[in-house]
């Protein structure tokens, strides 16, 4: 039995030893995952791949807290800059690119740190993506009509009333979610929650996913992410959003729906008086808390991550925790 015991570990070790390694830095917005991650990578050697649905975008700097210029030619990063703001992309296209980024990352010799917040990007990237069908664009623009006119709140209670385990999941500012709910279920006449989702089954064999979620308590985050807010508004959001209006962001409802980007929107479409400017930062503010909440809800549902206070730990103790977890795991 000992000896048996002692070919169990050591197959395990070789297995371990035979995976590639992929850190992966998850957390809620305002929690540093971007200088965390940069702080890594500049000490390991590593490449860094956002897990952000709307850093892809060209022009959405401010509102998505992007990389300056300097840190992103300094380390390199992926997903980031890669499409023009009318362009479609999704977590599908999302998946083939990353899994491809870091598979290039490895194959360098360096080490692939992915880092964002988008809890949906970043389970399908270690899971692979939804397993429902292609969009068709006909049926996707008439919905994306009916939202426009009879609003989220009436869409969300038709998908509701069709599919209530799936609308549980999300909530009326999940836009492009309602959309896709209701797409698949006219493609396929079978409610959303009834397709096979992803699970630990899908999981690329040869792929290490070192997982950590970065957070500080929620009474000190968020006033970070009521400090940042008020950051992008004075280094230009507003300006920001007003230029992507010229390029064609209501064109794109993911984009235009994305926190800061929505109540910009609104805010120039008003009086922009001073209650307008004030309703807008209320806005804006509650919306980032609200998404930190449900960014903590979605990691509480998944496996293997291990998190770290910040509070608790500095950001040098942080990253050596997930270095040495590299080198040793």
């Amino acid at each position: 039995m000992e000896s048996e015991s002692f070919e169990t570990q050591r197959s395990a070790i070789a297995e371990r030893l035979r995976r590639k390694k992929v850190i992966v830095i998850a957390g809620p917005t305002a929690s540093s995952k971007t200088e965390l991650s940069v702080r890594i990578a500049k000490a390991i050697d590593g490449e860094v791949i956002s897990a952000d649905s709307m850093q892809v975008y060209r022009g959405m700097d401010i509102g998505t807290a992007k990389a300056s210029p300097e840190i992103l030619a300094e380390v390199p990063h992926y997903q980031i800059n890669i499409r023009d703001i009318c362009d479609p992309y999704n977590v599908a296209m999302y998946c083939e690119d990353s899994q491809i980024a870091y598979r290039k990352i490895l194959v360098r010799g360096k080490v692939p740190i992915v880092a964002g917040g988008v809890g949906f990007y970043i389970h399908a990237l270690m899971y692979g993506p939804p397993k429902g069908p292609s969009s068709v664009p006909e049926i996707r623009e008439h919905l994306e009509d009916e939202l426009a006119k009879f609003g989220a709140e009436l869409m969300y209670e038709k998908l509701r009333q069709l599919d209530p385990e799936y609308a549980s999941t999300i909530t009326l500012q999940d836009r492009q979610k309602i959309v896709r709910g209701l797409e698949i279920m006219t493609i396929t006449g079978d409610k959303v929650s009834s397709i096979p989702k992803p699970g630990p089954a899908d999981v690329p064999e040869d792929i290490d996913f070192r997982r950590w979620f970065i957070y500080y308590p929620k009474e000190v985050l968020y006033k970070r992410i009521e400090e940042r807010c008020d950051a992008m508004i004075q280094n230009g959001l507003i300006e920001e959003v007003r230029l992507l209006l010229d390029q064609g962001l209501e064109l794109n409802s993911s984009a235009a729906n994305a926190i800061g980007y929505r109540q910009c929107i609104e805010y120039l479409k008003s009086q922009q008086a001073a209650s307008d400017f004030e309703r807008f930062v209320h806005d804006f503010k509650r919306a980032s808390r609200q998404y930190a909440k449900r960014q903590f809800t979605w990691f509480r549902k998944e496996k293997d991550f291990r998190w770290i206070d910040l509070s608790q730990y500095s950001a040098d103790h942080a990253a050596e925790l997930i270095m040495q977890d590299y080198e040793i795991g």
